[in-house]
């Protein structure tokens, strides 16, 4: 999750992160949870720390959206066009995540799978999808994560906190979602490995 900017003086985000935390996830899952700044220059220091200390099987960022009114899950994250200011006032002068790489970087989750499975499970939350993380940290911050992984990353929006849903229904949807992309991730790995195999 993130910490506060702007307006969010609670960032619904990681309040949403801290309840998934109370609740855990499966049993044979690590959890491991960070409160992340809203500044480029520490993203583009904590998330390769954060891959390199713990080789996680997925990354899974979560953000807020003041726009947002479900649960949205983000397809890809794109490398440039990053014009806002963080919370030092700073922009990366080249409005870009890692010069030189590719446009867009697409997650290895099938989201649609995953909003398709989330939402049969008749959660008191709508699950939707999304191509635009919006250009600022959350945009920025999912990028890096996935050029750090080759994909393995994923990004979930919340809305604001009681617009419309509580910390409590965030914390729920957030562990349906993350273990249906450890089911759709352990799925595809099985059909990766037995392509290698033949």
């Amino acid at each position: 999750g993130f910490g506060p900017f702007g307006e969010h003086a609670v960032n619904a985000s990681w309040i949403a992160v801290q309840e998934l935390e109370k609740l855990g996830l499966r049993d044979d899952v690590d959890l491991h949870v960070y409160e992340v700044p809203v500044e480029y220059q520490t993203v583009q220091r904590l998330i390769p720390a954060l891959w390199k200390k713990h080789s996680p099987q997925l990354v899974v960022h979560v953000g807020v959206s003041g726009m947002a009114t479900t649960v949205t899950l983000e397809k890809c994250g794109h490398n440039v066009g990053y014009k806002g200011l963080d919370n030092c006032r700073f922009c990366p002068g080249s409005q870009c995540c890692v010069e030189g790489g590719p446009e867009c970087i697409d997650s290895v989750i099938d989201m649609d799978a995953v909003c398709r499975r989330v939402s049969a499970l008749g959660l008191d939350v709508t699950v939707t999808i999304s191509k635009d993380a919006g250009r600022y940290l959350c945009d920025f911050t999912y990028y890096t994560s996935l050029y750090q992984s080759r994909g393995r990353s994923a990004f979930v929006h919340v809305p604001p906190l009681g617009k419309p849903y509580s910390a409590q229904q965030l914390g729920r949807a957030l562990q349906a979602i993350i273990e249906e992309m450890l089911e759709v991730l352990e799925h595809s790995e099985d059909k990766i490995n037995c392509q290698h195999e033949h």
